[in-house]
């Protein structure tokens, strides 16, 4: 690899061994956890790297100027480095800590709110999450701001024609998935960059998903905004990062007020510190930090291509499986889709499949996934949902397939 880091032989078992949680059984049975687009369960390596901090090496980041102090701000700034060089940013200066992928939103769309007139566009799909949806509705109740939306084809894609006839001089962002939490649908966001740009508004990419499944590469993509959260990357819960471009970031104002993102307060003034700090007041999620730094470096260590393959192939078992189920309603069959198979079973809601599956160990997602214009716009009221991870199996499919049989059994 470019960073001078050793790929290992993917092997899905190996990496299996590596993940505690997954000994253990539930209700009797060996546990089969696919709600992976919920959140990943954590390998030894993060667990490992969070003991280790808080039993020899905490401290508050920046400000001591001890021994611990200088170790902990060394591993959290190492951190960043470890996330900008997994976007390919251009510098480590250009990733921003929150607590997760909703404040990454929040903290551009409060930015730009100040910005906003009434009228001014903002862009989204009908197959976004929730978290990319409510801030930009908050601009509309609170600034005026009109959402346009791009519309969600029957197999699951974007409708690029319509976006293209979206954009236009009022437009002041597109905010898009990389890859749907409900569809699996990986989007083509370095077109939807490109048409953006070349309308005069700015896009902001919501990687939650994508950064897990797909290949994110910013400088490549051209966005002005990217968002991760840790939880989905095999780190804690409480971290997440929002890359932007320096010129972008520096457009940006303060997004919440305290210590660390300041340069000087005065009792009639106060100046405000360049970005990334500028972004990160109050004591920051060092230990979140350092483990999703930690994740990201254990991921590092197999092929993207490797893993992404892996996880298709997971999916494609499972669906051949059950081609030929008239009770079965998948949901977005778009090619080149993400490891992710939502569905809907005819005469039962999705909440009584899911607990019943969980009867054989099997961990799945029901209801809205927090997309509930997607799930209208599919003519459904909630969906069950299986998502593959890097540490599933073929047996972990097969699992999935025979519990979701006798799922639709006990409703005949």
């Amino acid at each position: 690899m470019a960073d001078g880091s050793v790929v290992t032989l993917f092997d899905p078992y190996a990496v299996r061994a590596q993940f505690p949680i997954l000994s253990r059984q539930v209700n009797g049975r060996p546990l089969i956890y696919l709600d992976n687009a919920a959140s990943a369960q954590k390998p030894r390596a993060v667990i490992d790297a969070l003991v280790a901090t808080m039993e020899g090496g905490y401290a508050n980041v920046h400000r001591g100027l001890h021994t611990l102090s200088n170790e902990a701000t060394e591993a959290f700034e190492k951190a960043r480095e470890i996330v900008a060089r997994f976007l390919n940013a251009e510098s480590a200066e250009q990733v921003v800590w929150t607590k997760g992928g909703t404040e990454a939103i929040n903290l551009v769309a409060n930015g730009l709110g100040l910005q906003i007139q009434p009228g001014d566009e903002i862009i989204v799909s009908e197959m976004e999450h929730h978290s990319n949806i409510v801030p930009w509705h908050l601009l509309r109740e609170r600034r005026g701001a009109v959402i346009r939306w791009i519309p969600v084809l029957d197999d699951g894609s974007l409708d690029m024609a319509a976006y293209a006839e979206l954009l236009g001089p009022r437009t002041r962002m597109v905010a898009v998935t990389h890859m749907s939490n409900v569809l699996g649908t990986i989007n083509p966001v370095a077109e939807i960059s490109h048409l953006a740009h070349a309308a005069g508004a700015q896009v902001l990419i919501d990687g939650c998903q994508g950064a897990v499944h797909a290949a994110p590469d910013v400088q490549a993509i051209g966005c002005d905004f990217y968002v991760l959260t840790g939880h989905k990357l095999f780190a804690p819960t409480g971290i997440g990062a929002l890359y932007g471009k320096a010129e972008a970031l520096e457009a940006l104002p303060p997004y919440q007020g305290g210590g660390e993102m300041i340069e000087t307060v005065e009792t009639d003034r106060v100046t405000y510190a360049k970005p990334p700090h500028r972004f990160e007041a109050g004591t920051p999620p060092i230990l979140e930090a350092i483990g999703l730094g930690v994740a990201l470096e254990w991921l590092a260590q197999y092929d993207r291509t490797s893993v992404q393959a892996h996880e298709h192939a997971l999916y494609q078992h499972a669906v051949d499986r059950l081609r030929g189920q008239n009770w079965l309603r998948i949901l977005g069959q778009v090619e080149g889709k993400g490891a992710i198979l939502t569905f809907a079973v005819e005469g039962a809601h999705a909440h009584d499949v899911a607990q019943i599956m969980d009867r054989y160990g099997v961990a799945v997602r029901a209801g809205l996934h927090c997309a509930e214009p997607l799930a209208k716009r599919m003519g459904v009221t909630s969906s069950t949902r299986a998502s593959f991870a890097l540490y599933n199996t073929v047996e972990d499919a097969d699992a999935f397939v025979d519990a979701l049989i006798k799922a639709r059994n006990f409703f005949v």
